[in-house]
């Protein structure tokens, strides 16, 4: 299960660990964190060593009713990066979270890697044609509506299955393309209630007969911490847990905050799988 990073065939046979690097000033759990060159390369720094195979940048801040950012605003803020961490890591493959085909373009022009589509191309309708022209690996993700009014478009008759159908139209259309690299994230925590993550990842193995890798994204998120009453700061030990049941249901990427804790769930997921 090779995909193909700017000419490196990354190998997902063992699942990889994507680090995510927010330049938003309200991600809902490190908003703000980053706002200068020197904070921006000592994580990135840091979550190379710690093992990361990606680097997940992104620019707007998907979380529930999110505020709208424009273009223009969103681009402004994540080339600047790109360029920052390419200087300092030429090696570093970078993947960018983003729904607009002016930010993927640019982006891929700028030096990132894969794209991150939070909509799959349901927000803009030429997505698919910049991923066919440039002919990255392309990251499409299941939500319905947009970051705004998502939570209110969660009746499903049979969730996983409505999910099956999204994906199978979504690898179709790419593949009539000529997209090669397509992986799979089943949006945990975007138009899903909480009942409804935990379905999904009970049986998150049913992805696999789309015979594509599957990105799992569960890192702080509120599926965790309303479940066990604390925050999003207090959720670590929980994204762990969670991180280890998605690798047992074929996981092959592990979109997170904390590198160094979910690369320590792939060495003991794989000693387990030897």
């Amino acid at each position: 299960m090779l995909i193909n990073c700017k000419g490196q065939l990354i190998d997902l046979s063992t699942p990889k660990v994507m680090g995510i690097l927010n330049v938003t000033p309200n991600s809902f759990f490190d908003g703000g964190k980053y706002k200068n060159q020197n904070e921006i390369i000592s994580q990135v720094e840091k979550m190379l060593l710690d093992g990361a195979t990606f680097i997940d940048i992104g620019a707007y801040s998907s979380k529930p009713s999110a505020e709208f950012v424009s273009e223009n605003e969103e681009i402004e803020r994540i080339v600047p990066v790109i360029e920052l961490i390419l200087k300092h890591f030429p090696k570093a493959l970078l993947s960018i979270d983003t729904f607009r085909t002016e930010v993927a373009r640019v982006s891929i022009e700028s030096g990132a890697a894969i794209i991150n589509d939070i909509a799959a191309g349901e927000l803009d309708d030429k997505m698919f044609d910049v991923i066919a022209k440039y002919n990255v690996p392309y990251i499409m993700m299941h939500m319905r509506g947009n970051p705004q009014t998502m939570q209110s478009l969660t009746e499903y008759d049979d969730i996983v299955k409505e999910m099956l159908f999204y994906f199978s139209e979504k690898v179709n259309k790419a593949r009539s393309l000529g997209i090669n690299d397509l992986i799979l994230d089943p949006g945990f925590g975007f138009a899903k209630t909480t009942d409804q993550n935990y379905e999904v990842l009970q049986k998150m193995e049913l992805f696999n007969v789309l015979e594509l890798p599957v990105l799992a994204g569960v890192s702080r998120k509120s599926m965790i911490y309303k479940t066990l009453n604390n925050s999003a700061q207090e959720a670590l030990n929980g994204t762990t847990v969670l991180n280890t049941i998605a690798l047992t249901k074929g996981a092959k990427i592990l979109r997170v905050h904390d590198v160094k804790e979910a690369v320590e769930c792939v060495t003991l997921f794989e000693k387990m799988n030897f």
